[in-house]
């Protein structure tokens, strides 16, 4: 992983999204001019890749220009895969930006029709659509994420992980007016399998998210009782049970969530959080 990166949700706790993070997903708007900014929710890759362009020094934009203007001959699908993973590297090593990264990534596993590589890049993009703030850039990555989770299932039609995934796109990226769609998609693999901790955890998000804190509760104990390790987990059933009033149990699992922490400064707050429950 390139880092863990901490977000606030809810009444404040931390959450760890373990997924690579490169830096900002697009420039700030102030680099733009406002003739470049789209409209709300008609954000595509054009506007991102243009936008991320802005950030590079002359010569990296000639390096890129380069690979995207390319000749392509011979096998030409050979190529292409070639060329989008040098153009994902560039972006993911030398620029640091997430988005053309998880572009060029996506677009070479489309190619390939490689089922670990689609879902690589389509479980990119949903780690992203979990922690994304604005409206526009998230349905963005959440249709993005649906098409190669499709591909994906399509190559594995059984595979519960993809149908999840697939369900989680819907539930967090807002490209349906039916959040239901999304979980309706999760609970089948769930009813079938109760003992599927990645459906159980994605329900247990969903529903602290729109505040049924019960079933939040419940889902997220599952998790934890079968993975005590997963730290995302922990600190989501602590906020959950603090968020219910459940003092007792919310510093129960924010201390078992602070012995898998080893930053300090994340130690502290997690503290700070359990001495205000003790109040």
């Amino acid at each position: 992983m390139k880092k863990q990166q901490m977000i606030l949700i809810g009444s404040g706790v931390i959450l760890f999204c373990l997924v690579y993070f490169f830096g900002r997903t697009i420039p700030p708007k102030n680099n733009t001019s406002p003739a470049a900014a789209p409209a709300a929710g008609q954000l595509n890759i054009e506007t991102i890749l243009a936008a991320s362009r802005q950030k590079l020094t002359p010569s990296q934009q000639a390096h890129v220009s380069k690979l995207e203007s390319a000749v392509v001959r011979g096998d030409v699908k050979e190529q292409q895969i070639k060329v989008y993973r040098q153009l994902a590297d560039f972006w993911k090593d030398s620029a640091h930006l997430l988005l053309p990264f998880a572009w060029y990534t996506g677009q070479a596993a489309k190619l390939e029709n490689s089922q670990k590589n689609l879902t690589f890049a389509a479980q990119f993009y949903l780690d992203g659509v979990r922690r994304q703030e604005d409206p526009a850039l998230k349905r963005w990555m959440a249709l993005e994420a649906k098409e190669l989770f499709e591909k994906a299932l399509q190559l594995d039609p059984a595979n519960d992980s993809l149908k999840i995934g697939l369900g989680s796109c819907y539930l967090f990226g807002g490209i349906s007016d039916n959040p239901m769609e999304g979980i309706q998609k999760i609970r089948e693999v769930a009813d079938r399998d109760p003992h599927n901790t990645y459906a159980q955890f994605m329900l247990g998000m969903g529903a602290l998210m729109s505040g049924q804190l019960d079933k939040a509760v419940e889902r997220l104990t599952h998790v934890v009782e079968h993975e005590p390790a997963n730290l995302e987990a922990l600190l989501m059933l602590a906020d959950a049970c603090e968020r219910k009033g459940d003092k007792t149990n919310a510093i129960k699992w924010y201390t078992e969530g602070k012995k898998l922490l080893k930053d300090p400064g994340f130690i502290k707050d997690i503290d700070d959080r359990i001495n205000l429950l003790k109040k």
